[in-house]
């Protein structure tokens, strides 16, 4: 089977913001990319909330539940954005950590420090005891020390979205790779032992995620700002549709292909 496409679309939240304009619209882009294929839609409500807004969740919610397709909420373990997620209900729950000063996540959750495990566990159990059906993921490195973590948790974890953001770099700027790969090949077997989904996600754009299909690791891609940075020029739902073929014939990317241009 192939792997599926969660796109996340917190940026063009971050245009709109940019302004603070009514557009460009959310909910289009929802729309947008579930009627292009996209599997599901994948938003992160930050606690300084710097572009997706709290009605925003409820708005894309409504579309996720029109068209059938999951809803993918990341999310600190902020108590008032745990609150929001108990109204929402989405599909996915995915635990990301979160700091002010940053551009963009960085790195996954910490869970080697007891505060900090304890603190993502109590979230995990409030957010399951409310909604039983929820799947939850955490966003690790891939690291064994990190990894071996998650079987300690008190509710099952769904699964690990692997952050991919320094492989995808490393990849981009021609750097050597294969000890990233060598590193996600294990994460994956440890998961697979222990039942857990291995998803992947952060940084990464058509090219990068070339040979992490040819892997055939991962059983989720979420990917969003190369989506809604390539839109810019090609359209979001041409980006969709040319993401999506290349994903289901677990084909080596390439940005020159003309059926793209």
């Amino acid at each position: 089977m192939a792997p599926r496409l969660g796109v996340n679309i917190d940026h063009v939240a971050t245009l709109r913001q940019a302004r603070g304009e009514f557009y460009p619209c959310v909910k289009r882009a929802a729309q947008l990319v579930l009627e292009n294929g996209g599997d599901q839609i994948t938003i992160h409500l930050r606690e300084d909330r710097r572009h997706i807004q709290d009605q925003d969740v409820f708005d894309v919610r409504a579309i996720t539940s029109d068209y059938g397709k999951p809803l993918n909420f990341e999310m600190g373990c902020n108590p008032e954005i745990i609150e929001i997620a108990k109204k929402v209900k989405p599909d996915w729950v995915c635990l990301v950590p979160e700091k002010r000063e940053e551009k963009t996540t960085e790195g996954g959750l910490d869970l080697l420090t007891d505060e900090n495990f304890s603190r993502v566990n109590k979230a995990c159990v409030e957010l399951k005891k409310d909604n039983p059906k929820l799947k939850i993921s955490l966003f690790l490195e891939s690291n064994p020390e990190t990894l071996k973590q998650v079987p300690r948790f008190d509710v099952a974890i769904d699964a690990v979205e692997i952050h991919t953001g320094d492989y995808a770099k490393a990849f981009l700027l021609g750097q050597e790779v294969a000890s990233y790969l060598k590193e996600f090949e294990s994460a994956e077997r440890f998961l697979a032992q222990n039942k857990i989904n291995c998803h992947a996600g952060h940084g990464l754009t058509m090219d990068s995620m070339g040979p992490l299909l040819e892997m055939e690791l991962f059983s989720e891609f979420n990917i969003g700002h190369w989506i809604i940075s390539e839109a810019v020029f090609q359209g979001l739902g041409p980006v969709i549709r040319h993401l999506k073929k290349l994903i289901q014939i677990k084909e080596t990317p390439r940005i020159s292909d003309k059926s793209f241009i």
